[in-house]
């Protein structure tokens, strides 16, 4: 809806985002065609959640920070149980890692899957919603779907539950799935490593923005793998490289006045997390079938225009399932689900490499294993600036729009993130505040 200012000014207003997870507000002001003032405006309350974790026991993390997000609460619980495990000494055995690794391969594949075809793809197909896209691409849809509850059925069986899996313990699992239980998601599995490369090549034909942004790209990284449930290091686009312990020292959160949620900057600076880093910073960990896969699409080995980052989320959807399917080929019965765990006192970080970009913890527990201080420090957080970054040069190169489709480029530059706003807010209003010099003085 649009109407004009007593001073002049024009304001748009959009009651909701729709297509991301969450709500929050976002207000543009245009002053003689110069975008002059953006702001992301995360005005929700605290949930407190670190403050809960004061005073609880070392073991019980993994099932409370699983419930801060219903979509991505893998990546809570891998953090949690790596930086306890870290703190109290605790080595698992590789199984317990294969094991987690594909549980992180169930999120990824049912939160890349809804972001790329429910909240993404109808931006570039020209729908308002999956609803109306389903019209005239069923076939998409319903392949949507398929990938999506395959990614669903693997988070039931390896966590206990699609949504806020309850198998996770630091330590390991209170339960391993046998080979024949694993053995019955292959068929849906295997059709997901299909399907999700034929949807590489749908994507790469959508149409995009010529659009790019010089972030410092921050990601985990693994010698071995390309980083899903763990790395062994940080590493950023500019060369730095550290080790997750470091992580509090070289990230800083502080608060911004527009916005309850806090802000971050890398080394003094704005940085990006997330797919196109990830991606960006690990190509060579890539399969060989996901790197052609990419090429063929158009990217390069780093990718910067962030409305291509639907491409990257598919050739991370496809990676996933190979991964899934290959531990599946790997695995034997008869492995012990957990380790035996004391506390000790001290305090460490877990990070890990949510679908939409690193998630890191902090905590200090005392020697009986009591929580005295926790940080938790999501992706959707720490890329509030370079959101805010992106939607000035957006709304700066698309000016000359009308309000109603400068407001849809907004959008759609909001949603390049998948930002889990309901991870740290609840409402999100879109306002375009348009003046003169002759108007306001």
């Amino acid at each position: 809806m649009t109407h004009q200012l007593k001073d002049g000014g024009q304001v748009l207003n959009v009651g909701m985002l729709a297509r991301v997870e969450g709500e929050g507000g976002m207000h543009i002001e245009i002053k003689d065609r110069q975008v002059v003032d953006v702001k992301l405006n995360i005005f929700e309350p605290p949930r407190f959640y670190e403050g809960f974790l004061r005073g609880r026991k070392y073991t019980e993390p993994p099932d409370i920070t699983a419930r801060i997000c219903g979509i991505c609460p893998v990546a809570y619980q891998s953090a949690s149980t790596e930086a306890m495990e870290t703190i109290c000494g605790i080595t698992t055995t590789p199984e317990i890692q294969l094991m987690r690794r594909l549980l992180y391969c169930g999120e990824w594949i049912e939160s890349h899957a809804l972001h790329i075809f429910m909240l993404h793809a109808p931006d570039f197909l020209g729908y308002e919603s999956v609803l109306e896209m389903a019209k005239d691409h069923p076939d998409v849809v319903n392949m949507a779907l398929r990938l999506k509850k395959a990614g669903n059925d693997l988070m039931e069986l390896v966590g206990g539950r699609a949504i806020h899996p309850v198998n996770v313990k630091v330590g390991g699992f209170y339960r391993m799935p046998t080979v024949s239980e694993l053995e019955a998601l292959r068929p849906a599995l295997e059709q997901g490593v299909e399907d999700s490369f034929a949807a590489v090549q749908l994507v790469a034909g959508f149409d995009f923005p010529e659009m790019e942004q010089d972030y410092t790209y921050v990601s985990l990284r693994h010698p071995d793998w390309y980083p899903l449930e763990r790395g062994t290091e940080v590493v950023a686009s500019d060369g730095v490289r550290f080790p997750v312990a470091e992580i509090p020292q070289r990230i800083e959160e502080f608060h911004v006045q527009h916005s309850h949620a806090l802000h971050a900057r890398f080394d003094g600076g704005t940085y990006f997390v997330g797919p196109l880093a990830r991606y960006s910073n690990n190509f060579d960990q890539l399969s060989p079938r996901c790197q052609e896969a990419a090429l063929k699409a158009g990217l390069g080995e780093t990718c910067r225009n962030p409305f291509k980052s639907i491409i990257v989320r598919t050739v991370e959807l496809a990676y996933a399932f190979e991964e899934a399917v290959r531990i599946i080929d790997q695995w034997r019965d008869g492995h012990a689900p957990s380790v035996p765990t004391a506390p000790r006192a001290g305090e460490g970080v877990g990070a890990s490499e949510a679908p939409r970009g690193t998630i890191w913890h902090r905590y200090r527990i005392d020697a009986d294993g009591v929580i005295q201080d926790a940080q938790i420090v999501p992706p959707t957080s720490q890329n509030q600036a370079s959101i805010e970054a992106d939607l000035r040069l957006a709304a700066q190169q698309w000016v000359d729009l009308d309000d109603h489709m400068l407001t849809h480029r907004c959008e759609e530059a909001i949603r390049n993130y998948d930002p889990c706003i309901s991870c740290a807010t609840h409402f999100l209003d879109l306002r375009v505040k348009r003046t003169t010099s002759a108007e306001q003085p």
